[in-house]
């Protein structure tokens, strides 16, 4: 039996990476601080507790559990994949979690080795800030091509963004709480907008498959097989919940009684955002049907002690918008 290291593993995409592997017959460990509760500490997966900027620490991880696999879901800067790739360049895979967002060019759909990445110069490398993500998660990409080159198999998976169950951003969360409080939810634009999403459980599978089956050096995009807009995605949820509500569409100059901005929503993008899955999919690698992830992803947060309400405009800057549109009609 193959043993996989996650490194992160409790979260999000670690957490369903985790079960994933598991539930494909693999000896998993995972590599973090402790600092999240471990949904794993009653079961047979190992935790190895350190700090993966640390090199020392990192370098006795791949000691203690010797990993035919390794899944790092939580490199965010280019240094910290660039030691991973030297730690493990003896092992059978290493897998980069990247992001979409490391394509610097925009193009529909965007296709690896096509669509330019980002740039990223000494001080983006380092820095923490959103701005920075995308630079940094592309040149975490190259030093997974130039390890490649000098012989280890190391791949990269480029997620879009990512929703499902136990998703802390709060992004989905947002969509639901709406829907589930309000009779009227407003939205941004024309609810047209397309910013593509993948289902945290197929992010996890997509990981696997690149493991196992893909190339050395080569990148792969991951998102849902059909994307959605804004307004298919409240309407979806209002589906799940047995909901009926109003979509109110309102761009910038209404939005401004409000005092908001389109960018203040989650899941809004003014130019849409999508990714080619071709590739991951010619490894065998198939998405859930989105209805059945979506009701996965609104059960869950049900479920859960999550609330949505703070992950976008104040409700009753929303509401100002509102009265202002029925003025209008």
């Amino acid at each position: 039996m193959d043993t996989a290291l996650v490194i992160g593993g409790t979260r999000f995409i670690g957490r369903h990476t985790v079960a994933e592997l598991r539930d494909h017959g693999y000896d998993v460990a995972i590599f973090n601080r402790g600092e999240h509760d471990n949904p794993f500490a009653d079961t047979a997966v190992e935790h190895v507790r350190g700090d993966r900027t640390d090199d020392a620490d990192l370098a006795d991880a791949a000691r203690a559990v010797s990993p035919d696999v390794v899944i790092d879901c939580v490199a965010y800067r280019p240094r910290e994949v660039r030691t991973a790739t030297r730690v493990f360049d003896d092992a059978d895979a290493y897998v980069y979690v990247s992001s979409g967002a490391a394509y610097g060019e925009e193009a529909i759909p965007k296709r690896e080795g096509e669509t330019a990445l980002c740039l990223c110069s000494d001080e983006q490398a380092t820095d923490d800030s959103n701005a920075s993500y995308g630079p940094r998660k592309a040149e975490g990409d190259r030093a997974v091509f130039d390890a490649a080159a000098e012989g280890v198999r190391a791949m990269s998976v480029r997620p879009c963004n990512v929703y499902g169950p136990h998703d802390y951003t709060g992004r989905v969360d947002y969509w639901i709480e709406r829907v589930s409080n309000h009779d009227r939810v407003l939205v941004p634009g024309d609810g047209t907008n397309v910013w593509h999403r993948a289902y945290v459980e197929d992010v996890a599978a997509a990981l696997r498959f690149v493991a196992e089956n893909g190339d050395s050096g080569e990148a792969y995009n991951v998102g849902d097989r059909r994307a959605t807009t804004l307004d298919e995605l409240v309407g979806g949820i209002a589906t799940v919940l047995g909901e009926s509500v109003e979509t109110v569409h309102a761009g910038s100059r209404e939005l401004a009684a409000g005092d908001i901005d389109t960018d203040d929503f989650p899941l809004y993008r003014y130019y849409p955002h999508l990714l080619s899955t071709t590739k991951l999919a010619r490894l065998g690698w198939e998405s859930t049907p989105h209805a059945e992830a979506l009701a996965a992803t609104v059960d869950e947060y049900v479920e859960s002690d999550r609330d949505g309400y703070e992950h976008g405009p104040d409700r009753e800057d929303e509401a100002r918008v509102l009265n202002v549109l029925d003025t209008l009609v």
